[in-house]
């Protein structure tokens, strides 16, 4: 997919070659326009961009995504500095933006493509993917909330979703966002 290579926010690269000492991760959360908006706005966060991951097709576009034959999940990649943000910080970022225990859903948007995830680049991410959704779970069960239903496995391929989804809603400001948290925080 041929997508600019400047990040339309803040004037970053939203492809690879990325500033030595970055590190990346992606977040599945529901409609990805909202998910990459509550990660540029971190500071330390070096860049974002919204695209398909974890799923069976090579390339797939928007259109085949939303089919749900693809497999893919929506998904936001994060480029951050982890001298200046704390992946513990994307995390927190990430349990308390959605609503984890909605399996293939979040709000009124439906599909396997709107399923909460976290798609790790090192044995680091993983481990702290798994506790920090102990904890939450230990939070979102003391307030009623059923079982998280989020995956959580390594990376696979990231396909770039279409321009305009890029930064969407620094594009359209009154564009829409169905991303909506539990209002539970997690423990530190």
């Amino acid at each position: 997919m041929e997508i600019s290579a400047i990040h339309f926010v803040n004037q970053s690269n939203m492809k690879p070659p990325f500033p030595d000492g970055m590190q990346q991760i992606i977040f599945g959360m529901g409609c990805f326009w909202g998910a990459e908006k509550r990660f540029w706005i971190l500071d330390g966060v070096y860049s974002t961009a919204v695209g398909y991951t974890a799923g069976e097709t090579d390339d797939p576009d928007y259109q085949q995504v939303c089919s749900g034959q693809t497999g893919h999940n929506e998904a936001v990649l994060v480029i951050y500095d982890p001298e200046r943000v704390s992946l513990l910080t994307l995390l927190k970022t990430f349990w308390e933006s959605h609503d984890p225990t909605q399996g293939m859903r979040q709000g009124n948007d439906r599909g396997s493509q709107y399923r909460s995830g976290i798609y790790s680049f090192d044995d680091e991410q993983l481990k702290l993917s798994l506790e920090t959704k102990t904890r939450y779970q230990k939070a979102l069960s003391a307030n009623g909330y059923p079982p998280i239903t989020t995956e959580i496995k390594p990376a696979t391929r990231f396909y770039y979703a279409e321009e305009y989804h890029q930064q969407y809603l620094a594009k359209n400001v009154n564009g829409y966002c169905g991303l909506g948290g539990t209002h539970v925080l997690m423990p530190d």
